[in-house]
C-alpha cells in the first residue's frame, strides 16, 4: 500500500463514486415515491363530492342509459366506441386506436363541438355484470372462477395502480373471454382534478394494461359514480373530457352494495334487476373482504338464468366491438418497463422497512449500550478505591511525526515541553519542504531531537521514531494537536499494569467556533469518547486515536511496528495489540486538542481515509473471528461491533431521515415528525450525558438536530465512497489536509474553553 504524504490541491474526492452515492438516494426516494403513489399515499385525494346541482348536464343523458358515449357527427370520423388515438399527457401509451398504435390520428382534429353525448340502454333480460376495483390477489381470483365455472363474462374495471402490481390477474382476466375498463390509477373522485391530472390517470392505467396483457380499453367508469341521473355539474366536464378522448363511460343500473358488506342475500336482491329490464350490474372484486361477494355471486347468476336472463359484456349489450384492443410496439415495453418498477417497489420498500427497522433497533441499541457502559466505566474508574498500580514516573519517549506542519510545529513542541512528566521530544520530519524541521531546531528545547527522513509517509515516520526511542514508554500523536501539561503522566497511568500493551487518550476538536467544527466537536465527544468507554468496559477497543496514544514499545515491535497495509495504522496496530493478547484501555483525564478540518473537502478527504481504513484494517484481521484466545475474543465480539456500528448503521442512518421526511409529507405529519424527535431526544440525551463526562458546556447541543439532517449526509456519501472503494480494489495515498495553527497550546482545563 502505498504511504506518501500528498498535497491537499493533489487530491480531490472522485466525482464518479459521489454520483453513484447520490444516485442510490435518488433511486431510494424514486422507489418509496413510486410505492406510495402506487398505494394512494402520494397524490392522494380523499375528497368525494356530493348533493351538487345538474343544471349543466344535458336531460336526456340524466334520463339515459348506463352507457354514455359521444359520437361524431356524420363524416367526421370513427364512432365514439372506437376510441381515439394519441399519446396523452407524455405518458407513453395514450389511448388506443382501432389497431393499437399511438400517435395522433385524423380523429383527435375532430373537435368538442361536433361530439354530440348519447346513451345507451341495455337490452330487457340482459345483465353485464361488472367488478370494480381490482385486480385483488386473493378476491378477483375467486370471482373468475365463479364466472368460469359458470360460462358468464364480466366486465372488469381496474384501478391501474393495482393492475400494476397484480398484471398476471390481468392476462388471465382477458385470456378467460372478459372485457377490461379503465377505473383510474390511484381511484380519486375526478371532479375534484385537473383535466392534466384526468389524462394522466387514463394514460397510466392504459399503460400498465398494455404490460400485463398488451390490451387497451376505451371502456371507463369513474370512481364514486353510481347512475347517470347523479351526474351533477362537476363530473359532468370529465365525463366530456373522456368522451372526447374516445371513451365509453359506463354507469350503473343496479348496485349490489356489496360493500356495505349487507349478507348474500341483501347482495343478490340489490343486484337483481325489476320488471324484467336489463342492467348493468356493479359488483366489487377488491377494497375489502368480498367474501360476501364471492358467496353471492354464483347463486345469483343461477337464480338470474332461472328467470330467463342471459350474460353478456357492456360491449356485447349495447351491440359493439368489443373495447378491448390489442397493442403492440413501445406502449407494451413502456408498459413492461413500469410494471418491473412497480415489482422493484413491491418488494424493496418492504425489505428496505424491516432492515431499516432492524437498523433503528441497533442505532437505538448501540445509544443505550454507550450510556450503560459508559456509566459502569466512569464508576470503575472515578470511585474510590480503584488504582491503575503503583504510580509511573520513568521517562517516556514522544513521537511527533510531521509533514509540512509549520502552522502547527511550535505550538505542538511548545505544550510537550510544558508537560510534567519527564519526557523526550522526537520529531520525525517527513520529507517536510516547508522548514518544519528547522522551525523545531531553532527552538532549541532540551530533550527535542529532530530526525530527518525522505518522505514515506507516516507510519515509516512513526516506526523510525520507535526505533529511536530511548524509553520503554512512547506516546504517539500527530504534528497539528497540543497537549495539556499533565496529558502525558494521565496517559501513562494504566500502564502500572502489566497486561496493559496501549493506552487511548481523549481527543478534543480545538477549533470549534465555526459550525463544521462543533459539529465535529459533538461527534467527538458522543461519537467517539462515549464509544471508547464503552469498548473500554467491554475489553473491545478498535482505535487507538492518531492524536493521543501511548504504547509499550516492546509490544509495537512484536507486531511488527506500525503497518503501511492500511491508511488507519492506528486501528490496525490496536487490532493486532489485541490479537496479540495485550490490553488496550482508555484514558479519559489524558486531553489532547486536535485541529479538525475546518471545510467540508478536508473533512470529506480525512473521514474518507479513516473509513476506507477502517475497512482495510478489519480485512486483514478478517481471521481473528475464528482464532481462540484473546484475539478471537476481540474478533466475534469487537469486530462485529465496529461492523455494526461504524459501517452498517451509518451507511442506513439516511435512509431512515429519507423514510422520515417520506412519512412527514405523504402519510402522517405529526405522528412521523414525532417519531423522528423522539429519536433525536434519545440522542441528545446521550450527547448531554457525554458532555457531561468530559465537562464540556452544553451549548453545542443546539447544532445536534442541524448535525443530524445535514452532517450525517455528509458521512453517509464519505462511507458509499469508501464503500466503492473497497469493492472495486481502488488504492489511495496518504493525504496531508491544510493546517491553520489555530490550535495553541491549552491554557485552561477541559469544560472551561
Amino acid at each position: 500500500m502505498p504511504g506518501r504524504i500528498e498535497r491537499v490541491g493533489q487530491i480531490s474526492a472522485p466525482k464518479p463514486r459521489l454520483v453513484l452515492a447520490l444516485l442510490l438516494l435518488l433511486g431510494l426516494a424514486s422507489v418509496l415515491l413510486l410505492d406510495g403513489y402506487l398505494r394512494s399515499e402520494v397524490g392522494s385525494d380523499d375528497r368525494v363530492r356530493s348533493g351538487a346541482s345538474a343544471d349543466d348536464v344535458p336531460d336526456d343523458v340524466l334520463d339515459g342509459g348506463p352507457v354514455l358515449s359521444f359520437r361524431t357527427s356524420a363524416g367526421q370520423g370513427s364512432q365514439g366506441g372506437q376510441g381515439t388515438q394519441g399519446g396523452q399527457g407524455g405518458q407513453g401509451a395514450g389511448q388506443p386506436g382501432e389497431n393499437g398504435q399511438n400517435g395522433q390520428s385524423a380523429e383527435t382534429a375532430t373537435t368538442a363541438q361536433t361530439r354530440e353525448p348519447s346513451t345507451s340502454e341495455i337490452p330487457d333480460k340482459t345483465i353485464a355484470l361488472t367488478f370494480d376495483d381490482g385486480p385483488d390477489p386473493e378476491w378477483t381470483e375467486q370471482v373468475l372462477a365463479v364466472l368460469e365455472e359458470n360460462d358468464v363474462p364480466g366486465t372488469f374495471f381496474v384501478v391501474g395502480s393495482m393492475v400494476s402490481r397484480y398484471p398476471d390477474i390481468v392476462k388471465d382476466m382477458v385470456d378467460q373471454g372478459n372485457e377490461v375498463g379503465v377505473h383510474t390509477f390511484t381511484h380519486v373522485d375526478l371532479s375534484y382534478q385537473s383535466t392534466a391530472r384526468i389524462t394522466r390517470e387514463l394514460n397510466q392505467t392504459q399503460l400498465a394494461l398494455a404490460g400485463a396483457a398488451g390490451i387497451n380499453t376505451t371502456l371507463f367508469r369513474a370512481p364514486y359514480s353510481s347512475s347517470t341521473d347523479a351526474i351533477d355539474n362537476y363530473s359532468w366536464p370529465v365525463y366530456e373530457q373522456v368522451g372526447e378522448l374516445g371513451y365509453t363511460t359506463v354507469f350503473t343500473d343496479e348496485d349490489s352494495e356489496d360493500w356495505e358488506l349487507p349478507g348474500v342475500k341483501k347482495i343478490i336482491a340489490n343486484a337483481t334487476p325489476k320488471s324484467g329490464k336489463g342492467a348493468v350490474v356493479l359488483f366489487h372484486d377488491a377494497g375489502d373482504d368480498r367474501s360476501q361477494t364471492v358467496a353471492a355471486l354464483g347463486t345469483y347468476i343461477k337464480t338470474m338464468r332461472a328467470k330467463g336472463y342471459s350474460f353478456t359484456t357492456v360491449s356485447g349489450a349495447t351491440n359493439e366491438p368489443s373495447a378491448v384492443r390489442t397493442v403492440t410496439g413501445s406502449a407494451v415495453w413502456q408498459g413492461k418497463a413500469l410494471i418491473a418498477a412497480v415489482a422493484v417497489a413491491e418488494y424493496a420498500v418492504p425489505g428496505l422497512s424491516a432492515l431499516l427497522s432492524v437498523v433503528g433497533v441497533a442505532v437505538l441499541g448501540r445509544f443505550g449500550m454507550m450510556v450503560v457502559l459508559a456509566a459502569r466505566h466512569q464508576r470503575r474508574r472515578n470511585k474510590r478505591p480503584f488504582s491503575w498500580g503503583p504510580e509511573v514516573t520513568r521517562p517516556v519517549s514522544v513521537i511527533v511525526p510531521a509533514y509540512n506542519e509549520k502552522e502547527c510545529i511550535a505550538n505542538t513542541v511548545n505544550s510537550l515541553a510544558a508537560s510534567t512528566h519527564p519526557i523526550e521530544i522526537i520529531v520525525v520530519d517527513d520529507g517536510s519542504t516547508d522548514g518544519t524541521a528547522d522551525i523545531v531546531e531553532a527552538m532549541r528545547l532540551p530533550n527535542v531531537r529532530v530526525i530527518r527522513q525522505p518522505n514515506a509517509g507516516k507510519p515509516a515516520a512513526l516506526n523510525n521514531g520507535v526505533r529511536n526511542a530511548s524509553y520503554d514508554l512512547v506516546v504517539m500523536m500527530d504534528g497539528d494537536t497540543v497537549f495539556e501539561p499533565d496529558a502525558v503522566h494521565q496517559l501513562v497511568k494504566p500502564f502500572a499494569d502489566d497486561g496493559v500493551g496501549a493506552v487511548a487518550g481523549n481527543a478534543k476538536v480545538g477549533n470549534r467556533k465555526k459550525m463544521i467544527g462543533a459539529w465535529q466537536h459533538i461527534e467527538y465527544v458522543m461519537g467517539f469518547n462515549l464509544d471508547r468507554r464503552m469498548y473500554d468496559v467491554l475489553r473491545c477497543m478498535p482505535t487507538i486515536p492518531g492524536a493521543i496514544g501511548a504504547f509499550r514499545r516492546e509490544a509495537v515491535l512484536q507486531a511488527g511496528g506500525m503497518s503501511e497495509d492500511t491508511l488507519a495504522e492506528d486501528t490496525d496496530i490496536t487490532i493486532a495489540l489485541h490479537r496479540a493478547g495485550w490490553q488496550v484501555v482508555y484514558q479519559e483525564h489524558a486531553r489532547a486538542w486536535t485541529e479538525a478540518p475546518a471545510t467540508v473537502a478536508q473533512l470529506w478527504r480525512q473521514r474518507y481515509r479513516w473509513s476506507y481504513g477502517t475497512m482495510q484494517a478489519l480485512w486483514k484481521h478478517r481471521k481473528s473471528i475464528t482464532d481462540r484466545g484473546p484475539s478471537g475474543r476481540f474478533g466475534r465480539v469487537g469486530m462485529p461491533l465496529v461492523v455494526l456500528f461504524q459501517i452498517v448503521t451509518p451507511l442506513f442512518a439516511p435512509l431512515i431521515d429519507v423514510f422520515t421526511v417520506y412519512a412527514m409529507v405523504f402519510v402522517d405529519f405529526e405522528a412521523s415528525l414525532l417519531a423522528w424527535l423522539a429519536v433525536l431526544a434519545v440522542q441528545l440525551v446521550c450527547a448531554a450525558y457525554a458532555f457531561r463526562l468530559d465537562r464540556e458546556r452544553y451549548r453545542y447541543l443546539l447544532m445536534l438536530p442541524l448535525q443530524q439532517i445535514a452532517y450525517r449526509q455528509l458521512m453517509y456519501l464519505v462511507l458509499i465512497h469508501s464503500c466503492v472503494t473497497a469493492m472495486t480494489g481502488g488504492r489511495l495515498r496518504w493525504q496531508k489536509l491544510k493546517r491553520t495553527g489555530e490550535v495553541g497550546t491549552p491554557q485552561t482545563p477541559a469544560g472551561v474553553s
